[in-house]
C-alpha cells in the first residue's frame, strides 16, 4: 500500500506549497497586474506594501485602496496506459468550471514630512482546482467508484509597514508579515492490496507563521526609479485534521490529527522604471523565489496508530526536489490623456516542481503569461481594470515511468493542461 499512500499524502501537501507560479496570485494591484507585474522599481500606488514597502514614501496624503480578482482556471488531464493490446485512455477530464475571488486593502497615512505608515490586508497565494469525479472511476480500479476530486488553497497577509524618505532620492521600507494559511483537500485514498477500497481522503489544515518585507527605492533622475525587495522566508505551522473513510477496516483510526511545518521561501526582487518620454513609462523586474528550501516534509500524526502505520510505509517523510525559479516580468504605462492609461505587460513564469512530484489537483507549468489594462483617474479618484491571461505548457509524466522508475513514486502519471484568466478591478481614493 506504500504507492496509494505516498500519492495521496504528496497530493495532500503539495498545494500547500505549489504557490511559485502561475498558479497563484503573482500580481496584486490592477495596475500593476496589468503592466506584467513588473512594479518593484516603481512602486507608486496602492499596492507598493506588497512590492516594495519603500514606495510607500511616496504618498503625501491619506490614502485607501481596494483590488479584487477573479481567478478562473481551465484545465485537462489525459491518463492512457499501455496495454499489450494498445492504450487504454483511462481518464480524459476537463477541470470543473471554478470562480476563486481575492484581493487586497491597504490604507496609507503620512505621519511626518519623511515617515508614512502603512497596513495591507492581502491574498499573495490561493487557488483550487475541481474534477468531476464520474472522469476519475477508470482511475480507482478495480472498484470502479467516483469520489470528489478538489482542493483549495489561500494564505491570508496581514502586513503593517513603514517607509521612511532618506532623500530626495533614496527611500527605505519594512513591513511585517502575519500570514494565515488554509487548505482543503478531498480525492480516493487508493486501495490496500486491490482487495480493500479505503474510499474517501479528506485533509483539512490551517495554521500561521510570521515573516517581513524590507524594500529600497532610489530615484536618480525624473526619468527612472530603481526598487529592490527582500521577503524574509516563512515557517508556516500547520495544524488540522486528515481522514481515509474505510482505514479502520485495516485497523488504524478513520481520523487523525496531523501537524506539519512548511517552509514558504525567500524572494528576492530588482526592477527599474524609466520613463523615456513624458507619456510612457517602461518597467522590468527579475524577481527570484529559493524554492530549494522545499526539500523534503516531516509529518506528525497525533494518533499513535497512524504515526506507527505511516512510519513503516515511510510515509511521514515526503521528498519534493523542488528548485529555485526566477520569473523575468516586462510592462509599459502609455498616458493617453492626463485622466486615462493604457497599460499591457509579459512575463515568464516557470514551474519549480519537477516531473516527479507533479500531481492532478495542483499541478506546476510553466507560464507565458500576456497582461492588459486601463485606467481613468478622476480628481482624488482612481479606477483601474486589467486582465492576466496564464499559458501553461503541457507536461506529460508517462504512465510507465512512476510503474518502473522508484524516482517517480510520489508523481501522478498522465498528461497535463492549463490555461487561467484573471480579470481584475482596483478602486483607490484619495484624501
Amino acid at each position: 500500500m506504500k504507492k496509494p499512500l505516498s500519492v495521496l499524502l504528496c497530493l495532500a501537501l503539495l498545494p500547500a506549497l505549489a504557490l511559485a507560479n502561475g498558479l497563484n496570485l503573482n500580481s496584486l494591484g490592477s495596475r500593476a497586474l496589468a503592466m506584467g507585474g513588473a512594479f518593484v522599481g516603481l512602486a507608486d500606488d496602492f499596492s507598493a506594501i506588497y512590492w516594495n514597502p519603500a514606495g510607500m514614501s511616496q504618498f503625501t496624503t491619506k490614502t485607501f485602496g481596494f483590488y479584487g480578482t477573479d481567478i478562473i482556471p481551465r484545465g485537462t488531464y489525459v491518463l492512457e496506459i499501455p496495454t499489450p493490446i494498445g492504450t487504454l485512455t483511462a481518464v480524459d477530464a476537463k477541470s470543473m468550471s471554478k470562480h476563486y475571488l481575492s484581493g487586497m486593502a491597504a490604507y496609507y497615512h503620512p505621519v511626518g514630512e519623511k515617515i508614512v505608515a502603512g497596513i495591507g490586508v492581502y491574498v499573495p497565494a490561493g487557488l483550487g482546482s475541481a474534477w468531476d469525479g464520474d472522469d476519475f472511476v477508470m482511475a480507482t480500479l478495480p472498484f470502479m467508484r467516483s469520489y470528489e476530486w478538489s482542493s483549495r488553497i489561500a494564505m491570508v497577509t496581514i502586513a503593517p509597514g513603514l517607509s521612511y524618505k532618506i532623500n530626495d532620492m533614496i527611500s527605505v521600507g519594512a513591513a511585517l508579515n502575519v500570514n494565515y494559511g488554509m487548505f482543503d483537500l478531498k480525492r480516493w485514498a487508493g486501495s490496500y492490496l486491490d482487495v480493500i477500497d479505503l474510499g474517501q481522503f479528506e485533509m483539512s489544515l490551517n495554521g500561521w507563521g510570521l515573516g517581513a518585507t524590507f524594500g529600497v527605492l532610489a530615484k536618480p533622475s525624473d526619468m527612472i526609479s530603481i526598487g529592490a525587495t527582500f521577503r524574509t522566508s516563512t515557517n508556516i505551522k500547520f495544524k488540522g485534521e486528515t481522514s481515509i473513510a474505510n482505514l479502520a477496516l485495516i485497523g488504524p483510526p478513520g481520523t487523525s490529527d496531523v501537524e506539519v511545518e512548511i517552509a514558504w521561501p525567500m524572494w528576492l526582487a530588482a526592477g527599474v522604471a524609466v520613463r523615456p518620454i513624458p507619456n510612457l513609462t517602461v518597467t522590468g523586474d527579475l524577481q527570484w523565489s529559493k524554492w530549494s528550501v522545499v526539500d523534503e516534509i516531516k509529518l506528525s500524526y497525533t494518533d499513535p496508530l497512524w504515526q506507527l502505520f505511516m512510519g513503516m510505509g515511510g510515509q511521514d517523510a515526503l521528498p519534493l526536489r523542488w528548485e529555485n525559479a526566477l520569473q523575468i516580468r516586462f510592462g509599459a504605462e502609455y498616458m493617453v490623456t492626463e485622466c486615462l492609461a493604457a497599460r499591457a505587460g509579459f512575463y515568464v513564469d516557470p514551474a519549480p516542481a519537477p516531473d516527479q512530484t507533479m500531481n492532478v489537483l495542483l499541478p506546476n507549468y510553466d507560464f507565458n503569461v500576456v497582461t492588459l489594462g486601463v485606467g481613468y483617474s478622476l480628481d482624488s479618484l482612481q479606477l483601474d481594470v486589467g486582465i492576466e491571461y496564464l499559458m501553461g505548457k503541457e507536461r506529460d509524466i508517462p504512465y510507465l515511468d512512476t510503474v518502473l522508475d522508484p524516482d517517480y513514486e510520489d508523481a501522478q502519471p498522465g498528461r497535463y493542461g492549463m490555461n487561467i484568466f484573471v480579470p481584475t478591478i482596483s478602486v483607490s481614493y484619495k484624501f
